[in-house]
């Protein structure tokens, strides 16, 4: 994929809530997802991929080059679409979300907006869903010719649940008491009273979701050119649905921890000469990364700073020519609940500091303890003054007093 290989086109798709331990490429073993599943046999799948912060417009705007790096006081950057439209490839965003083209567009770049909404009850048939409306209009766009690149963004799935019931019903067995009604997504903390169905009739109607949008997304690709398209599919951040005290959204916001559930989302990159096909990438990776390869994929120089806590982004090219990546050896997430430092070998999570008193963090064995549920904080207290170090500094505060 470096820029002497680069496409003929590029479709990227950016998908808001979609967590990757719902997916089957990506462990699970009960959500039918057969589209993404075929696209990650066609590419290379990115098991790591963690999200830096769980604001969606922070990511995409770092996913498209428009975030500058942290202190930089030189002009805004360039990003990644109106770099596209000064080199004649004819960029195009289609989104369901009104504010992202103001945070990612720019000079020369069509946009389409399909604005999602929310029904008071899920949709008779899929063509009357959101995401429908939605991809078939990117569907059309596309068909329709004219751009070197397609940017397809959908955030209703953090917003709307509206999947028919047809889709819902293929994950509820016949004993099972009926799911929360409605198209709404939930916004449930989890205490002692709650009813453990609950949690689970709300993940049925999640994976009923994910099915529909499955299925849209094959509409998609059925229509991308022939010849040469790189197609890239990323999630943005993931859901939490019951391993930590919520289901759906937490409320208020600021209440989301960034746990697995939220921060490791999807991706698979799809080379348009077909190199490296069903290859899994192991290592850690940030939408920093992604970016860096979407440029390079478009042989666009320079590149932005695209930049995260841990440095900018280094391109997935070289993995198609070489298969082989700079190691990152560790992601920083800031989120407004608690921060969390995601290595190779462990995941650390500490609360934001409340009331003046001392943060608490909680320690995870990885790839072992995949939905950190076991914390093992207590028995390795070096590792947590380590981690805690990084927590420290990545907040600017100064280093902790810590007896080991």
């Amino acid at each position: 994929m470096p820029s002497s290989c680069q496409s003929a086109g590029l479709l990227v798709v950016t998908l808001d809530r979609l967590p990757a331990w719902m997916l089957s490429a990506w462990g699970a073993t009960w959500v039918s997802t057969p589209v993404i599943d075929g696209l990650a046999s066609r590419g290379v799948v990115c098991d790591r991929l963690i999200a830096t912060s769980l604001d969606p417009h922070i990511t995409l705007r770092r996913l498209a080059g428009t975030l500058a790096r942290e202190g930089d006081q030189g002009p805004p950057r360039q990003g990644l679409l109106a770099a596209a439209a000064a080199a004649g490839r004819a960029p195009v965003l289609v989104t369901d979300d009104p504010e992202l083209p103001a945070l990612v567009a720019g000079d020369g770049v069509a946009v389409v907006i399909e604005p999602a909404s929310v029904p008071r009850r899920s949709a008779r048939k899929p063509d009357a869903t959101s995401l429908a409306r939605l991809f078939a209009t990117a569907a059309a766009t596309l068909s329709r010719g004219g751009h070197g690149v397609v940017w397809v963004h959908a955030g209703s799935l953090a917003s709307c649940w509206d999947a028919p019931e047809e889709f819902r019903a293929r994950y509820i067995d016949a004993d099972d008491p009926p799911p929360p009604a409605g198209a709404a997504v939930p916004s449930l903390r989890i205490d002692a009273d709650t009813d453990p169905d609950l949690v689970v009739g709300c993940r049925q109607v999640f994976a009923g979701q994910l099915t529909l949008l499955d299925s849209l997304f094959g509409s998609l690709l059925a229509v991308v050119p022939a010849g040469g398209w790189s197609i890239v599919l990323v999630g943005i951040r993931g859901m939490p649905l019951g391993l930590h005290g919520w289901v759906g959204l937490p409320d208020p916001p600021e209440a989301e921890m960034p746990y697995g559930e939220s921060i490791h989302v999807p991706a698979v990159v799809v080379d348009g000469r077909g190199r490296m096909a069903g290859q899994r990438y192991p290592g850690l990776l940030t939408h920093a990364d992604l970016a860096a390869t979407l440029w390079e994929c478009l042989g666009l120089q320079p590149l932005p700073a695209a930049a995260d806590p841990a440095g900018d982004g280094h391109s997935l090219g070289d993995l198609f020519a070489t298969w082989s990546h700079p190691q990152r050896d560790s992601v920083v997430t800031l989120a407004p609940g608690g921060t969390a430092v995601v290595t190779p070998a462990w995941q650390f999570v500490e609360e934001a500091p409340r009331d003046g008193a001392p943060p608490r963090g909680r320690l995870y064995a990885k790839p072992d303890d995949y939905f950190e549920l076991s914390d093992v904080a207590d028995r390795c207290r070096g590792v947590v003054a380590e981690l805690e170090a990084v927590v420290a500094s990545s907040r600017g505060e100064a280093p902790r007093r810590c007896d080991v």
